[in-house]
């Protein structure tokens, strides 16, 4: 594991799947950490309460990723609590699939406020924090299909594709003040949301990966732990896949 001791995190999107194996990673490499969610109550404080008894400091913080003045509180919470903040990863995201010539325009908006807007609003909520102290890390989860489109996710794909042009563009911004941006795209990982799909569409997956099986939420949390820790000192704006070669 990577040393994080005294460090101090916010996860979006840490209830469940990869958000909530990040967030319990980063705790048992030494961080203190916020758990952000939006609708898991019972699963965030149990992950909260799972951080506190590593003797790290958590709060569970319900808050709505696509509003502005509640992601500015939430930050503003998490460094009076915590004393400091150092670390955002970026990973609050829906999907809500459909073809172009049917998809609604409440659709595209739901996936791309959340899925975008939202990761836009915790970088600039953190940035002015960051640049003070000259120091910080941003991890932003993408996915493959931002970098390959997805038949029926054309807002998905959008929105993960536009995540990569905004970690690039703010780890130009942001450099200069000693804060490191990337970004992993995870291919398809054995989340709750992927057991929902068919044994046929898992079975397609696997078939195009070319480790012949699908990854876990910690294997993608092992490699955001090493981007917020110092030995990615010399990276950012860098795109990481976490795809067992699915996207070659």
């Amino acid at each position: 594991m990577f040393d994080l001791t005294g460090k101090a995190a916010i996860v979006t999107g840490s209830s469940m799947g990869i958000g909530s194996a990040a967030a319990l990673y980063l705790a048992q490499c030494g961080a203190d950490v916020a758990v952000n969610y939006r609708k898991h109550d019972a699963e965030a404080n149990a992950l909260a309460d799972e951080i506190k008894n590593l003797g790290r400091k958590s709060l569970a913080i319900k808050c709505d990723v696509t509003n502005h003045d509640d992601v500015a509180k939430m930050v503003e919470t998490v460094v009076a609590e915590f004393g400091k903040l150092d670390i955002l990863v970026n990973n609050a995201g829906v999907n809500w699939d459909g073809v172009i010539w049917k998809m609604t325009e409440e659709m595209w908006d739901t996936v791309l406020d959340t899925d975008l807007k939202g990761y836009f609003s915790f970088i600039r909520a953190v940035a002015p924090h960051f640049r003070s102290q000259k120091s910080g890390k941003i991890v932003n989860v993408t996915s493959i299909n931002g970098l390959r489109g997805k038949f029926g996710q054309a807002n998905y794909s959008a929105a993960k594709a536009g995540i990569i042009g905004l970690t690039k563009a703010v780890a130009k911004e942001l450099g200069r003040a000693s804060i490191n941006v990337n970004a992993v795209a995870p291919g398809m990982i054995l989340t709750d949301m992927m057991a929902q799909l068919t044994d046929e569409v898992k079975q397609t997956a696997i078939d195009e990966t070319v480790l012949a099986r699908l990854g876990t939420p910690e294997e993608c949390a092992s490699v955001i732990a090493f981007l917020c820790s110092e030995e990615s000192r010399h990276i950012t704006g860098e795109v990481i896949k976490i795809d067992g070669g699915q996207y070659i």
